[in-house]
């Protein structure tokens, strides 16, 4: 337990995340509860006559806490006091003898944001962060223009004047974010992608011919502009959908079993191999090679589409997929040390907390984490 908690719950100053993890320690044993209370009752009886110079002579050896080990005790307190202002963090590892262990704060593991490389049909490649909001970003041709508008979004503008007949149908660019990037573009047609991280779209600089086709890997939400003559159709490996005005999100990371479209408004087409079912608003689709087919469920839509609005949204959702959303996001790696399979999340968190925030939310479903460098150790 942290002394820290300890001093922040005797001053009221725990946010609820910290107070859910306090009482969860505070209720687990009377021991943990009599040594709560004899911290408190040292804290504010004896607090403001504690000699810093001797806890610290105290905490150095240079005194014998067998001695007294009450003066000890409140030397220590006062002590820990001071620290906890400053860098380091105490723990007590046995509360009884009152031992003190000095641990290094853990390096903060930041959250991602906007990043993208936007790779041209020429084979250059844009890193977007380095580009400034209203720049032209290239010209393919004298037929589209592609700009950052003041949001950071990409945008294809096609001239009016362009002879279409004339236009490149193998002019083809891909938008792909890293580990810990997200990035929004507008297509041609005026769909507007929303790309999640370590995932890539791509899509022609303009629609010719008789349909719009775009390939995806990984995840991402399409607001497809309606056009009832030319259907929008997203490739995902062996699944494609096929839309002609509609908000769904395509969940299609090649390292999971399962692709998952979800329908939010209109009507999608799912075609796998030589199947085909048509989803409604609220409906999800699952494929996967072990499948007999394609399966549709009712989907919990907010948790689906919680990314793009900066949330982790955990609808009854097994431990081993959460740490996935984790690791693509904060570029970390993950160990499992023991059987964690019927672990199950609901609730969730903001995107733009560090790791250690998001990981004491779960932890509130007794899973313990150990952090050492980028690499996160899950125990049971």
């Amino acid at each position: 337990m942290e002394f820290k908690l300890i001093i922040k719950k005797i001053n009221d100053t725990l946010t609820p995340e910290e107070n859910s993890i306090f009482e969860l320690w505070y209720n687990d044993s009377q021991e943990n509860k009599k040594y709560f209370a004899k911290v408190q009752s040292n804290y504010q009886n004896e607090i403001e006559n504690v000699d810093l110079d001797k806890a610290w002579k105290a905490l150095d050896g240079k005194n014998n806490p067998e001695k007294n080990k009450s003066q000890f005790y409140k030397y220590a307190v006062a002590a820990s006091i001071a620290l906890l202002l400053g860098t380091g963090i105490f723990y007590f590892t046995k509360p009884k003898e009152q031992i003190i262990q000095v641990v290094e704060k853990p390096k903060e593991i930041a959250p991602g944001g906007t990043r993208g490389i936007l790779t041209l049909s020429n084979g250059k490649q844009i890193v977007l962060s380095d580009i400034s909001a209203k720049d032209t970003i290239a010209q393919e041709g004298e037929e589209v223009t592609i700009k950052m508008d003041a949001n950071g979004v990409i945008t294809y503008t096609i001239n009016p004047n362009a002879d279409v007949l004339k236009a490149d149908a193998n002019s083809f660019n891909t938008l792909s974010t890293p580990t810990g990037g997200q990035y929004n573009i507008v297509l041609g047609d005026g769909t507007k992608v929303y790309l999640n991280t370590v995932s890539s779209i791509k899509y022609p600089t303009q629609f010719n011919g008789n349909q719009r086709l775009v390939e995806l890997e990984g995840e991402a939400y399409f607001e497809v502009a309606k056009n009832k003559d030319k259907p929008f159709i997203v490739k995902s490996g062996n699944q494609s959908i096929e839309v002609l005005g509609t908000h769904f999100n395509v969940h299609a990371y090649n390292n999971e079993l399962i692709t998952k479209t979800t329908l939010l408004e209109g009507s999608v087409a799912i075609t796998y191999k030589n199947q085909k079912a048509i989803l409604k608003p609220g409906q999800q689709s699952n494929v996967s090679d072990n499948s007999n087919g394609i399966a549709i469920r009712k989907a919990d839509t907010e948790a689906a589409i919680a990314w793009k609005n900066g949330r982790f949204k955990f609808d009854n959702a097994d431990l081993k997929s959460v740490m996935k959303q984790l690791e693509r996001w904060y570029g970390i790696k993950v160990e499992y040390r023991g059987d964690v399979s019927d672990v199950r999340f609901n609730g969730g968190t903001f995107m733009n907390k560090n790791l250690s925030e998001v990981l004491k939310v779960l932890e509130l479903s007794n899973i313990k984490f150990k952090v050492e460098g980028k690499t996160i150790i899950v125990y049971p």
